[in-house]
């Protein structure tokens, strides 16, 4: 494990409380944190049309990642339950990730964008420059609608604390597994 710094997503991986390697923190009230970002990949490339350099978005993916070295538990309270719902935050990402997917995607694909430079060589490097820059103001907006989600999910289950609520959310992460 020491050789990753983060974990992706998959449906077959679950996390173990030998991932949460940061130092716990005694001066906040949860007994684990998670942190859990998203990353994402694309193709971009030129074209001329009418005289002028233009870019496309092709191939954008999105991966959820969980960052061990940012993530803690206090040990003391180190508990199967505590764990699952940890692994909730992380499912919950990939949820989110899996229900905006196609609308980020068609924010992209299939349209022209102008370029800046002075040079056709300019012109493509900030071609790549400039759409990473758009996606990831897409993915920010993203990563801001898990975080709310998130924070609806600690509060409707205390934690993991309340059974029946967590419960309702296991089932939903169960399928996304299938």
């Amino acid at each position: 494990m020491g050789e990753h710094t983060t974990l992706e997503w998959t449906p077959d991986f679950a996390l173990k409380w030998s991932d949460f390697q940061a130092e716990s923190n005694p001066a906040v009230f949860e007994d684990s944190h998670s942190v859990i970002k998203y990353r994402f990949t694309w193709t971009v490339n030129s074209e001329k049309i009418d005289e002028q350099i233009v870019f496309f978005i092709e191939d954008i993916r999105l991966f959820v990642e969980f960052h061990p070295l940012l993530s803690w538990v206090r040990l003391s309270e180190a508990n199967d339950s505590l764990l699952s719902h940890e692994q909730g935050n992380f499912d919950l990402a990939e949820l989110v990730k899996n229900e905006n997917l196609t609308k980020l995607q068609n924010q992209f694909y299939s349209k022209h964008f102008p370029t800046r430079g002075q040079n056709e060589a300019q012109q493509k490097q900030f071609a790549k420059e400039d759409s990473g820059k758009m996606i990831n103001a897409e993915v920010e907006k993203l990563q801001k609608l898990y975080d709310e989600k998130s924070i609806k999910y600690h509060d409707e289950t205390n934690y993991g604390l309340e059974f029946e609520p967590q419960s309702k959310y296991d089932l939903i992460f169960r399928e996304l597994r299938r």
